[in-house]
């Protein structure tokens, strides 16, 4: 491990996390701004559902572990939701089984350390006519943006239940302008447009909470943050810019400032 130790967020879950770092990706867009500040890690899996997540946890969060992660964000629920296929074979995890995964999942991750927080996010909405362009495969049709809420719905109520932070994708999505074709790639995946309110909902919901330490990025030090000779010149040509801090010219670069910051 590289020092010095930062806080540390891991992202776990299915395609919606591992594709999170491509460009644009809301876990790209947590990078950019918690750079400096915390380590994001990656930990996304592709077509996994809740039964994979179980069968892994360990390896991904051993308990004996030195250093515990100070967040982590989780999505399971939409490769869950997809319908039945009489084989028996593909994705789908029951309804009451998905719930009691995801609770296993939270007891695992509250057991890491009393500092380790936890956010679930939702199943988000999926537009369905993209999916049938984007798709030829059986296993994509089986989803529909009905089973979305019912799983969403289910992890929300999970959440209230355990005392866990849950971010409602599914409402969240669908409360943008023209949602359905601005805020994803294929129907299933999220746009740039799409990552977007991801990172406004997570960083509203760490900006409230009121954790100790904070972990929204205004209220992190910034690694090596002290001014210093090294850095560029002021307009004055007498002191440096330090430019540890620029969070700031960042949301504004990605389009995810409002009004309150």
């Amino acid at each position: 491990m590289v020092g010095p130790e930062r806080p540390q967020f891991v992202l776990f879950g299915s395609s919606i996390v591992q594709l999170s770092f491509s460009d644009g990706g809301w876990g790209s867009i947590l990078g950019d701004l918690y750079s400096r500040k915390a380590d994001i890690v990656l930990r996304g899996y592709s077509g996994w559902n809740s039964r994979h997540a179980l069968l892994v946890l360990d390896q991904v969060f051993p308990e004996d572990a030195a250093v515990q992660p100070s967040l982590v964000i989780v999505y399971f629920g939409g490769n869950d939701s997809v319908k039945p296929h009489p084989s028996g074979l593909g994705q789908h995890v029951p309804l009451p089984e998905y719930v009691e995964n995801m609770r296993k999942i939270a007891i695992h991750l509250k057991g890491l350390s009393e500092k380790t927080r936890i956010i679930f996010l939702t199943a988000p909405p999926i537009n369905e006519d993209q999916i049938r362009e984007f798709y030829s495969s059986d296993s994509f049709f089986g989803r529909t943006n009905e089973l979305c809420r019912e799983y969403s719905e289910a992890c929300l109520e999970l959440c209230k239940e355990m005392d866990i932070k849950a971010i409602d994708l599914w409402t969240a999505i669908q409360k943008g302008k023209d949602w359905q074709s601005t805020c994803f790639l294929d129907g299933i995946h999220f746009s740039a447009e799409g990552s977007k309110v991801v990172v406004k909902e997570i960083l509203k919901v760490l900006k409230e909470k009121d954790w100790e330490p904070n972990l929204h990025y205004n209220s992190l030090p910034a690694e090596f943050g002290e001014d210093s000779p090294y850095y560029p010149l002021s307009s004055d040509g007498k002191t440096t810019l330090n430019l540890s801090e620029f969070s700031f010219d960042r949301i504004i670069y990605w389009g995810i400032h409002d009004e309150n910051d």
